[in-house]
């Protein structure tokens, strides 16, 4: 039996990155001697052991042929017989099928060390086009890995088009779709990502409404690029500099939902925003979107306009919207409602905006200010029921009128 350590962590730690888990391969092995050396089995579709102390992953050695349509169409072999060439022939990228020996050295039938000095992400056989999920995996490599330098090669690209055509990658589940995006979304260049499923084809089919905005020309707005497509990546990018948070950057991800509305000229409905609430919940309902990072997008992308110019809607106004986005039990959102409302994807300015503060620090105060007044007060005084809540608002309105007319006063 021989064990190998591949993948990521011998990718990383050429690269000098943060290396979080390590993968091991055992070559000449079965499930019954591993198990007897202590190792805990886990995994369905084939045997990956723990080992009994540092909890990290055994797998043996295995080959994959594909049987069926989809993710999930291939039968394992990982009897003894199969070698560590085999296994790493398998593997999706030159670069993850590398491996080490015990003594350091390094097994790369597949020329990841040069691909790795040539900044190239690249696919290691033609076997690649069997497995739609590497098109995500692909597009979530460079969107990680990007910062270095590195690029697709264009055969590896002219493969992940072809995968595209066959419709495979709809077979994939919301699970794999979020998961691979999610990661995306924390690297370095999210919009990477979605530049790269754009050039393969795939973002019409995981991401048709993002795709739709290649659809809109510049023609009414003053943008650097040609359409609003790839102006969404040129904002993602600079957004993405200052703010890593992934579900603050799904959100402003949905903030662009608001062009099908100025494109198909809904403009009486922007005060409800209804149907960019309706693309916004179609997306998240579709790739089942952790329900955290859902109502913050809900509510952004809801009340879009209202927060943009928050400076001249009535304190009732506000009061009101702080009550209906449950600002007072979760006060965090306060902050990231606050980032995403500052940066304007109509680049425009108002030209009423007369206070000394931003959207975010204005927030941020008024909510300081406004979470000050006491129930307990109210109550003593004798409010009961309902008329408590009545006069809370009252309360917090008088309060709110008085703050900006003493700052409007100073200005």
């Amino acid at each position: 039996m021989k064990i190998y350590l591949v993948g990521g962590a011998i990718r990383n730690s050429l690269l000098k990155l943060p290396v979080q888990d390590r993968d091991w391969v055992v070559v000449g092995s079965t499930p019954k001697d591993l198990i007897k050396k202590g190792f805990k089995q886990v995994g369905k579709d084939f045997p990956v052991f723990l080992h009994p102390k540092t909890f990290e992953e055994y797998a043996l050695a295995r080959t994959e042929k594909k049987l069926a349509f989809g993710h999930k169409g291939f039968s394992t072999n990982f009897s003894k017989n199969i070698t560590l060439h085999d296994d790493l022939f398998r593997r999706d990228l030159t670069i993850n099928a590398i491996a080490q020996d015990k003594h350091g050295n390094f097994i790369d039938p597949c020329n990841g060390l040069q691909d790795i000095k040539l900044r190239l992400l690249r696919h290691v056989s033609q076997s690649f086009k069997e497995d739609p999920l590497r098109v995500l995996r692909v597009a979530r490599f460079a969107s990680q890995l990007s910062h270095l330098g590195f690029r697709v090669d264009k055969s590896t690209m002219k493969l992940m088009q072809e995968v595209v055509k066959t419709g495979e990658i709809s077979s994939l589940t919301s699970h794999r779709v979020w998961n691979e995006t999610k990661k995306a979304l924390i690297s370095y260049s999210p919009h990477v990502y979605f530049c790269i499923l754009k050039q393969c084809n795939a973002l019409s089919i995981l991401f048709p409404e993002l795709n739709f905005l290649y659809n809109i020309k510049e023609k009414h707005f003053y943008f650097k690029n040609n359409n609003l497509g790839d102006h969404f990546l040129f904002s993602l990018s600079n957004f993405s500099k200052n703010y890593k948070e992934f579900d603050i950057r799904f959100a402003f991800l949905c903030q662009f939902f608001i062009y099908y509305c100025y494109f198909f000229n809904f403009k009486e409905k922007f005060k409800e925003s209804k149907d960019i609430l309706h693309l916004v919940k179609n997306m998240c309902i579709r790739l089942n979107i952790p329900i955290f990072i859902r109502k913050l997008s809900y509510i952004v992308s809801n009340n879009y306009f209202f927060l943009h110019n928050i400076f001249l809607m009535s304190s009732l106004d506000i009061v009101l919207l702080f009550n209906k986005i449950d600002i007072w039990r979760i006060p965090s959102r306060i902050i990231k409602i606050g980032i995403l409302s500052e940066y304007c994807i109509f680049f425009y300015k108002c030209k009423y905006n007369c206070y000394r503060y931003n959207i975010k620090n204005f927030l941020k105060i008024i909510f300081l200010l406004l979470n000050s007044i006491s129930i307990k007060w109210i109550i003593k005084n004798g409010f009961k029921g309902y008329l408590i809540k009545k006069e809370l608002i009252r309360l917090r309105v008088l309060l709110l009128d008085i703050y900006r007319l003493k700052v409007f006063l100073i200005k």
